[in-house]
């Protein structure tokens, strides 16, 4: 089982990202399962139609304890979806969602009952601590890939989330496998993700481009994978995970 974090600023376009890697996987035959570690608890949505996954913090609230079947729900090409959730906006901790979810999946076993070939953990990445460092830190994912762009702020939180993998590299914990460029179009966008990449000593995965067609399904709530893909912005999606499934980028167990 692969567990992979993908990690990036908010509005980066991770969810974007996952949501289509995690299609073009599935296209491959194997089992994956997308949980959103956001707070807004939309990663998921363009892989179930636009039905929006009620978040584990929602469900373990209730007095009825929940099941696995309801927390997780099976979307497009069987993939399996969750959402950590968060608390109302300007209440509590916004990681208590994931660490919430975290041990509700564990207890239930999730990993097993499921048994998927691929885990990806869509995580905001603006802050890098409490829950939002569990994917990095208590052994969930083995492998952190980071979502930026050429903009500043973006590339500012990279450099962060990338300091906080390195902080925990002697603690056998996740390390970081590679860079994801969403690009925006912005000046010298390449050469400074390029820098990024070198900075870091990892690989430029792959380069999505600023492509209307990946807009387009979205506004019908779905990936660019599922809508067309025999176009170009699938194609690089689909080469992104023929890449990470070749064990270009795996951290040997």
């Amino acid at each position: 089982m692969r567990k992979i974090a993908i990690y990036g600023k908010g509005g980066i376009g991770k969810s974007t990202v996952c949501a289509n890697l995690a299609a073009a996987i599935s296209f491959q035959g194997e089992k994956v399962f997308q949980i959103g570690c956001d707070p807004k608890a939309d990663s998921t949505i363009n892989l179930t139609g636009g039905r929006p996954v009620l978040p584990v913090l929602e469900h373990v609230r209730s007095p009825t304890p929940p099941l696995l079947s309801q927390v997780v729900v099976t979307g497009f090409n069987g993939i399996f979806c969750a959402e950590c959730g968060g608390p109302s906006p300007g209440v509590g901790c916004a990681g208590r969602g994931i660490i919430t979810a975290f041990d509700f999946l564990e207890k239930k076993g999730a990993f097993k009952q499921l048994a998927p070939d691929y885990v990806l953990y869509d995580v905001l990445g603006d802050v890098v601590c409490g829950g939002f460092a569990m994917p990095i830190r208590d052994g969930y994912a083995r492998e952190v890939i980071i979502v930026t762009s050429g903009e500043k702020m973006a590339l500012y939180a990279a450099r962060n989330i990338a300091m906080a993998i390195d902080r925990f590299k002697d603690r056998n914990y996740a390390r970081l496998c590679g860079v994801i460029q969403n690009t925006r179009n912005v000046s010298n966008e390449d050469a400074l993700v390029t820098q990024l990449c070198d900075t870091l000593n990892v690989p430029l995965l792959a380069k999505i481009p600023r492509d209307a067609e990946i807009n387009r399904w979205e506004q019908e709530n779905k990936t660019v994978v599922e809508g067309n893909p025999e176009s170009d912005a699938a194609k690089v999606f689909t080469a992104l995970a023929a890449r990470i499934m070749k064990n270009e980028v795996r951290l040997e167990s």
